[in-house]
């Protein structure tokens, strides 16, 4: 079972496309370009994991 604090593998991605954007570019991406680097074409979905993120862990 996995840990409560632990992340998805999806958030996971998001957050190595976010860190790797920013090293790039020196500019943080927008959501639309964070779901074109992790394959999600629904800019709700990425929203929504963002979200996830950054909730503090109960």
């Amino acid at each position: 079972m996995a840990r409560p604090d632990a992340l998805s593998d999806r958030q996971e991605a998001i957050l190595r496309a976010i860190r790797d954007w920013i090293a790039e570019t020196g500019e943080s991406p927008s959501v639309r370009q964070i779901g074109e680097k992790v394959g999600l074409s629904s800019t709700s979905s990425v929203a929504y994991q963002l979200g996830r993120l950054e909730a503090p862990a109960d």
